[in-house]
């Protein structure tokens, strides 16, 4: 694979939780995997669906086969609230727990990281947003998804809402990676479709960003490249019979191998652009990046041709014959075909914004500068305002 010169002069970081376990019926070892750290009592951090649809009974049966007391957390909201971590805090030091098992989506994976972090240190977990502030390492923690998108069990990254100020804000350390990460893609196919296309796009998104990323690695490369393969061949798959093993396997594994890359490789204006619509319009966080992806591509295709134009080769597209620029071109129409297979509307109209959203819409994303520095193109406001446009 073709590597650039800041890759060969700089020192190329990879960072990923201490263990992975990857397997249909993998959850059943989570009992045994806390009992490696001596744990006593679990605390079980996740949602209600998640509880309601039956996916924490095999983490209850694991603990319970170790002989080791649980507890059910089960308040964490979409796109979390600080309020939520603190809280959830609050029960870990009330109740002495030892462990914390995070199972679900990313919302319930990001507080257990979260939890775990700010029940063995000080405060509340908005003192530590930013790079590097968390001065010691949390609780043990074990993170099982339940989702294939947001790659948060191996990420070193946790986002929460801090409604004040009406901003998603990231809490950055080497501490929130997890001790242990359980990947069962058996915990998947109870996923509606809608919330596969969503996550699965979450995951795409992910891997896209992290391969043109200024910041790329060698690490992330290898990871995004497979990941974006993984996702074009099984997503549709996915997404059209919820019980398809193989597909649902492989989304799994695509999604982890995304979080991988970019803790690695970092991500973009993707990210930066979807943050206000999932704020000012509730779209969830796959689905915001989704719809943005295209319009994102089409705009910074020029400052990395040459990888936009692997990756429409990876999605299986015929690029013989094509400049590196028709190549990329053609990569925004894959998209969007992509998006109509999901059922996902490409339109941000469609979710509510009219024109005279957007001058608020670029200032939300232009307070996330920590995305734009990574991102292969540089954007100006004026730049994020097009996009948008485009994108009405």
């Amino acid at each position: 694979m073709e590597k650039n010169i800041s890759m060969m002069t700089k020192v190329n970081t990879f960072q990923s939780p201490n263990k992975i376990k990857l397997g249909n019926g993998a959850v059943s070892h989570v009992g045994k995997e806390a009992d490696k750290f001596g744990a006593k009592k679990a605390l079980i951090v996740t949602d209600e669906g998640v509880v309601k649809a039956g996916l924490v009974s095999g983490v209850e049966e694991s603990l319970k086969a170790q002989e080791i007391d649980f507890g059910i957390f089960d308040k964490v909201e979409a796109e979390p609230p600080a309020r939520i971590v603190d809280e959830c805090t609050r029960v870990v030091r009330d109740k002495g727990y030892d462990i914390i098992i995070g199972i679900g989506g990313g919302s319930s994976l990001d507080v257990a990281k979260g939890t775990s972090i700010v029940a063995a240190n000080k405060g509340k977990i908005l003192d530590y947003a930013g790079v590097d502030l968390v001065p010691r390492r949390g609780l043990p923690k074990i993170l099982i998804p339940t989702t294939a998108g947001t790659g948060s069990e191996v990420t070193r990254v946790l986002v929460v809402s801090d409604e004040a100020e009406n901003i998603k804000k990231a809490i950055y350390s080497d501490f929130v990676l997890a001790d242990v990460a359980i990947v069962d893609p058996l915990l998947t196919i109870s996923m509606p479709p809608t919330v596969t296309a969503d996550t699965g796009m979450d995951a795409l998104v992910h891997a896209i960003e992290a391969y043109v990323s200024v910041n790329a690695t060698p690490f992330s490369d290898v990871l995004a490249i497979e990941a974006i393969y993984l996702i074009a061949e099984n997503l549709p798959a996915a997404y059209a019979k919820a019980e398809n093993i193989e597909a649902r396997f492989n989304m799994s594994l695509a999604a982890t191998l995304a979080g991988m890359a970019f803790t690695s490789g970092g991500l973009g204006v993707v990210h930066a652009l979807s943050n206000p619509l999932g704020i000012e319009y509730h779209l969830t966080h796959g689905r915001s990046n989704a719809v943005m992806l295209p319009y994102v591509v089409d705009c910074n295709k020029i400052g990395s041709l040459n990888k936009y134009a692997h990756i429409t080769q990876t999605m299986g597209e015929n690029i013989e014959g094509l400049s590196a620029y028709q190549a990329a071109e053609k990569l925004v129409t894959c998209l969007n075909r992509l998006l109509e297979i999901l059922n996902i509307p490409t339109k941000i109209s469609a979710y509510g914004v009219s024109r005279k959203d957007i001058p608020k819409l670029a200032e939300g994303s232009m307070k996330l500068s920590r995305l734009f520095v990574p991102n292969p193109r540089n954007l100006t406001e004026e730049d994020v305002k097009n996009i948008y446009t485009s994108a009405l």
